[in-house]
């Protein structure tokens, strides 16, 4: 069925909130990495669910925060350029009976540029229905939502009953792309997320943030359906470089494990995956280096 119906969403919220969580399970797939940790997300990432006669486009953002370096800056920028650079809003918040500095930055945002807005509530499953009502009538109050959808975004529940909303705010358009894409990002720089996912789930919460991932090779043999895939993790501290090795290079080749699962799943082929761990101290606070590892395309 050809595409005569699009909508531009932007999901935004305090970091940890189940953004990225959210646009996977709207585009049926894994389009961003999942983290407990916040600040998962560092740049926008663009997800495509196109069904029956719509394409609907979602950008991923990064958590709303407080930045403390360079690439903070960078992702507080991405978050309040997107706002106001979509059709509609999604904000995400959890169901707490208080609107936090985060969320009424991001209500102040949404009626500064009078952007049409729809609060979702997730993890409706952590409380009971009265506190969830007293989370709805609080932020209807603070702002003139289009719609109120409670959902889970981790098993799914509600998602249905958000894509059907998300139907009524798409316009008459052509397809924004081609109807078999589900990202616009390129299959290495999902590759060196897939990686940094796998850091953030094994290693302290102190060690992941300070990392970035370069993909130095990526190729398929001549010979055979094998991707040769070779990547440097970036850390900050020579004592991160041996935690992320870990003992006899245990922990490298568990990260490796798990990132090369995911990636031959997500690829449909055979992955020889390498990984070296390199220091490059205060990368973050370098514009330089944030820009060598892809976080500078909308500063």
């Amino acid at each position: 069925m050809e595409v005569t119906k699009t909508g531009v969403f932007s999901v935004v919220g305090r970091p940890n909130v189940g953004k990225s969580t959210l646009m996977n399970a709207l585009c049926g797939t894994k389009i961003a990495i999942v983290s407990d940790k916040p600040q998962t997300t560092r740049t926008r990432i663009t997800g495509v669910l196109t069904k029956d006669e719509y394409q609907m486009v979602f950008l991923d953002t990064p958590g709303l925060h407080k930045p403390k370096n360079r690439l903070g800056d960078f992702m507080v920028k991405v978050v309040n350029e997107t706002v106001a650079d979509v059709d509609t809003v999604l904000l995400l918040v959890e169901p707490v009976a208080r609107i936090g500095i985060p969320e009424q930055m991001l209500i102040d945002k949404i009626k500064q540029f009078d952007m049409p807005a729809i609060l979702v509530i997730n993890k409706i499953d952590t409380v009971e229905k009265e506190t969830l009502l007293e989370v709805m009538a609080m932020y209807a109050e603070a702002c003139d939502f289009l719609a109120v959808i409670p959902l889970s975004a981790k098993n799914g529940d509600g998602v249905e009953l958000l894509e059907n909303v998300l139907r009524e705010q798409c316009f008459e358009s052509p397809a924004l792309f081609p109807e078999d894409m589900v990202s616009d990002q390129p299959e290495r720089q999902i590759v060196a997320e897939i990686v940094r996912e796998k850091l953030l789930t094994l290693l302290d919460k102190e060690v992941p943030h300070g990392t970035a991932i370069e993909i130095e090779k990526f190729s398929e043999r001549e010979d055979s359906d094998v991707l040769d895939i070779g990547a440097v993790i970036y850390c900050e501290r020579k004592s991160h470089k041996g935690i992320i090795i870990g003992k006899n290079g245990t922990m490298l080749k568990k990260v490796g494990a798990m990132a090369r699962a995911d990636i031959e799943e997500m690829l449909g082929c055979r992955v020889y995956l390498q990984l070296w761990v390199k220091v490059k101290e205060g990368w973050r606070d370098s514009v330089g280096l944030i820009r060598n590892f892809g976080y500078d395309e909308r500063m």
